[in-house]
């Protein structure tokens, strides 16, 4: 009940029934009006309530209870943002992290002890982290008679663990003394007596479960990979959490990647029949196989961990005995005996290593819809088990004829499902054979993934004289939304008058499909293919190929298109990212925000590009309007004005300081970005490199990295972590951060 409601009931009866003999109530009527504010004044004073708490104020209050305590702000990480925008406040999180505020004195009271370090990278900056004291590292003569077996000691080429771990966060061997700063920005030490390395792992788990591996045929029907794709993919540790605060993480602990010798179980190594350990093996664990009805699986179909072999299949020559099979975590493969083949197929669970939330996966996203839409629902234990199902009974309903109501009836019929949605609640693999989808002027079409699920469409070359992209055609007002899907082996071509088409947390492969070594098989056919669409076009938090534009440039107008935090990948330098075939340009209106594009960019206008890197030559036609603003923009581009873009300041500062041609080209070349990796299907795909320059990493128009993980705030989280590590590390020891992955 409503505070409008408690108000007139609490008048006496008689005047209520006097009250409601009048036309229009008039006492209701004011109480409602009272009651409104009532309730106003009442939310507010819960929200003054909860504004007392770190946990439950609001994010302007975070400041204020944070100079309460005595919170000393980084001021070196920047300025706070704008509350009233949605950067802003994301910026502003990073910069005063509730976690961090809430735990202060509880730091202060813990000062000085190596597990503080470990907390204040997760509460600061959100790394999972590894505190290693490098001072019982050093080598150095021990008395007999005092020997301190906790002290790193000489290599042991019979310890393969140990071997695998040199130079790691687990490092357990003896190092000479090494004099360089461990805080050092560029080519820092580490073997020193003051020296404590903080090592933070920036790549996230991400599972996947219950998928099928994909069968290698061309190396052999026993040969498989963990990624449906097809590609190479290493595997990642599910993370456990720490017993206690004053633990120290182990490898258990950490988003790690699985390495062979750790996957095998330690009372199996050396021996002849190695197994997979447990820690890492099984159906809640980091990785499981199944396989039903073949001979050596369970009653479930799960394969255990006894008949799993951790092995070397880089060229797949490995052959396992019968009744087992050879897994390779570090390139993401495994082989089943020759003699024994899975005949019902083979499914796994697995994770895989990616630096933030884009481009589809099982993660959770924010689903919307319009109102009224019907829901068809698609998966194994679903109302419908294929796509096609699905599609053709919204189609079946749609074409439906509607009962007629009887004589005198006030009963309104529900109208058709003009609006529908296909839920996918699972993470199969969905090869199907579509037939053009046709969408009727007014009917809206979204095909999405449940809320931490990742469906993967594979699309297949079926037709011989005709390409077998997934087709949609639309109507004027028609509407179509992807939302979640991973896409292979074909690209989407849209077409008609389309009024609105959104891709939202997708990914179509680029080049369509990788191989091995995650190099794409198509690299010149495009993934998204737009022709004569009317409506605009927005993708945001998604991965996808070369878009190519067929627009009938005198017929239409150009197509709006509005890329956001995403990545466009031609796959090549010289190719096309975004153009049109047989034209200088594609006939689009190009907004682009926080992302990356790999590839060539020619369009027909651009009027805004903020906080992206464009990685090929950009060609505009209009350049009268637009602005690019916070961008990295090769030399030789041709595009609107430009604000506060790379190369073109340090150009400017170096031709004011008089440099020579060959100075002003050696500026040029240092801030272009460097990545870690440009390949789909790799862990760090789009990652800057530590050596990237500080005019890309903090080039943003809030000093965070230019690009597709802007929104990371990473320059921020390391300045502040840097900094709370030496207001938190013992006397005369210093902390510096490295970067595991």
């Amino acid at each position: 009940m409503s505070y409008r409601d408690r108000l007139y009931q609490l008048l006496p009866a008689i005047y209520r029934q006097r009250d409601q003999e009048q036309p229009l109530p008039p006492l209701q009527q004011l109480l409602d009006v009272i009651g409104e504010q009532v309730d106003v004044v009442e939310a507010d004073i819960a929200q003054l309530y909860d504004n007392w708490f770190i946990e439950t104020c609001e994010d302007w209050v975070v400041p204020y209870i944070a100079d309460l305590i005595g919170y000393a702000v980084v001021t070196t990480a920047g300025l706070p943002g704008d509350a009233t925008t949605p950067q802003g406040r994301a910026r502003n999180r990073v910069l005063f992290p509730r976690r961090e505020i809430a735990n202060t004195i509880r730091y202060r009271r813990r000062k000085g002890t190596l597990a503080l370090l470990e907390l204040l990278a997760n509460d600061v900056a959100s790394w999972p982290a590894r505190a290693v004291e490098f001072y019982p590292l050093l080598g150095r003569t021990q008395q007999l008679n005092h020997l301190n077996l906790m002290r790193g000691r000489t290599v042991d080429l019979r310890d393969a663990a140990a071997l695998e771990a040199i130079d790691g966060p687990f490092d357990r061997t003896a190092h000479t003394v090494d004099l360089r700063n461990i805080d050092a920005p560029r080519d820092a030490g580490r073997y020193n007596i003051p020296n404590v390395g903080v090592f933070v792992w920036r790549l996230r788990p991400y599972s996947v479960t219950q998928t099928p591996a994909y069968c290698l045929e061309a190396a052999g029907p026993h040969c498989y990979t963990f990624s449906v794709l097809g590609n190479d993919t290493e595997l990642f540790t599910r993370p456990e959490p720490e017993p206690e605060p004053t633990h120290i993480a182990g490898p258990l602990n950490l988003p790690v990647p699985i390495s062979r010798f750790a996957l095998t179980a330690p009372e199996s190594r050396f021996t002849p029949r190695e197994q997979a350990s447990p820690d890492y093996y099984g159906a809640q664990r980091s990785l499981a196989i199944w396989a039903e009805g073949w001979p050596a699986a369970a009653e479930d179909g799960m394969i255990p961990s006894d008949r799993i072999i951790p092995a070397d299949l880089t060229d797949w020559q490995y052959r396992p005995l019968p009744g087992y099979v050879a897994v390779d975590p570090e390139r993401g493969r495994l082989m089943f005996p020759p003699s024994q083949l899975p005949r019902r197929g083979v499914r796994v669970n697995y994770h895989y290593g990616f630096s933030d939330d884009i481009g589809g996966g099982e993660y959770s996203r924010t689903l919307s819809q319009r109102p009224g839409a019907m829901l068809y629902q698609v998966g194994a234990e679903a109302e419908f088990d294929t796509l096609n199902a699905a599609l053709s009974a919204w189609q079946a309903d749609l074409a439906a004829p509607v009962p007629e109501t009887e004589p005198g009836s006030t009963s309104e019929l529900p109208p058709p499902p003009l609006a529908a949605v296909i839920e996918i609640t699972d993470s199969r693999v969905y090869t199907e054979r579509f037939a053009p989808i046709v969408l009727a002027a007014g009917q809206s079409l979204q095909i999405r993934a449940a809320s931490q699920t990742r469906p993967v469409i594979r699309l297949l070359d079926y037709l011989t004289d005709s390409p077998d992209a997934f087709n949609i055609e639309g109507a004027t007002g028609s509407a179509l939304t992807l939302d979640g899907l991973l896409i292979t082996g074909r690209g989407v071509r849209l077409s008609g008058e389309i009024s609105q088409v959104q891709l939202r947390h997708c990914t179509l492969v680029p080049g369509w499909a990788p191989d091995a070594d995650c190099e794409p098989q198509r690299p010149a056919e495009p993934s998204l293919e737009l022709f004569n669409v009317q409506g605009p076009v927005a993708i945001a938090h998604c991965i996808v190929g070369s878009i190519q534009v067929n627009q009938d440039e005198v017929q239409t107008d150009p197509v709006p298109l509005t890329i956001t935090d995403s990545i466009v990948d031609a796959t090549d330098p010289t190719l096309e990212a975004i153009g049109a075939p047989g034209c200088p340009v594609a006939h689009v209106h190009l907004r682009l925000y926080r992302s990356t594009v790999l590839g060539l960019t020619q369009v027909h206008a651009l009027p805004l590009a903020e906080n992206s890197l464009f990685m090929g030559t950009v060609r505009v036609a209009r350049r009268q309007i637009g602005c690019v603003r916070f961008c990295y923009v090769p030399p030789g581009s041709k595009t609107p004005r430009r604000y506060r873009c790379q190369p073109d300041l340090v150009q400017q500062a170096a031709t004011e300081r008089g440099a020579t041609a060959t100075a002003i080209r050696a500026e040029q070349q240092r801030v272009q970005p460097q990545f870690n990796s440009q390949r789909y299907g790799q862990p760090t795909y789009c990652q800057l490199a530590p050596l990237c320059a500080a005019e890309i990493k903090r080039g943003a128009d809030d000093e965070s990295e230019m690009g597709v993980f802007h929104d990371l705030f990473e320059p921020q989280r390391a300045t502040i972590l840097q900094t709370r590590l030496a207001e938190f590390t013992p006397a005369e020891m210093t902390a510096g951060l490295i970067y595991a992955t």
